[in-house]
């Protein structure tokens, strides 16, 4: 089994398209504001709370809490006036994280129903709508991402919860930002 470290595979991979985002403390645009074009992982030193963003171009990864921690949202290019259009329930955004678009390959996963890559192996390779019926598992406790970005949403058919799961190894589902191993779907991350 070949696994790849997070910080390995970053060493090999390239930024295929750059990316703008841009927070503001106000609704609808309006009041101070920062811009990132990669990531950041504090961004309470710089603004007090985030009420609006404007994803200018790419993708991104925007967290709750500091250092890419707390509940995670996925953001494509589009304006987000309020934290309700985000599925936010606050105004709270800390950190947030530029995804790469994928250059060339395919996308590639190794599922495991044990921690540290134990248990049944199941293979992904496309969008997963629902984890139970197609294998018998309801939780993942373990991956090994070897090509693409992916998101794990905690229930069936891209609801609930979701974490950003990105190429390298997760020994266990504490590691992906999960407080339980339960994943109900999963899907590709293909429109930036």
């Amino acid at each position: 089994m070949t696994v790849f470290k997070p910080q390995e595979r970053a060493q090999h991979h390239t930024t295929a398209s750059m990316g703008k985002v841009i927070f503001y403390e106000e609704r609808d645009f309006l009041g101070p504001s920062v811009e990132c074009t990669s990531e950041c992982r504090d961004l309470l030193c710089q603004l007090n709370h985030c009420n609006s963003i404007r994803v200018e171009c790419g993708a991104f990864m925007i967290y709750e809490s500091l250092e890419f921690a707390g509940t995670q949202y996925f953001l494509r290019k589009g304006d987000y006036p309020d934290y309700h259009s985000w599925m936010g329930c606050n105004d709270s955004i800390r950190s947030c994280r530029l995804i790469p678009a994928q250059e060339s390959g395919a996308f590639t996963m190794r599922l495991y129903e044990r921690i540290e890559f134990g248990g049944q192996v199941m293979d992904l390779a496309d969008d997963c709508p629902n984890v139970v019926e197609r294998f018998q598992k309801n939780n993942i406790f373990s991956c090994n991402v070897k090509g693409g970005h992916w998101l794990f949403y905690e229930h069936p058919h891209y609801r609930g919860k979701m974490y950003l799961i990105r190429p390298g190894v997760y020994n266990r589902f504490s590691e992906w930002g999960g407080r339980t191993a339960r994943v109900g779907s999963i899907r590709r991350i293909m429109d930036y």
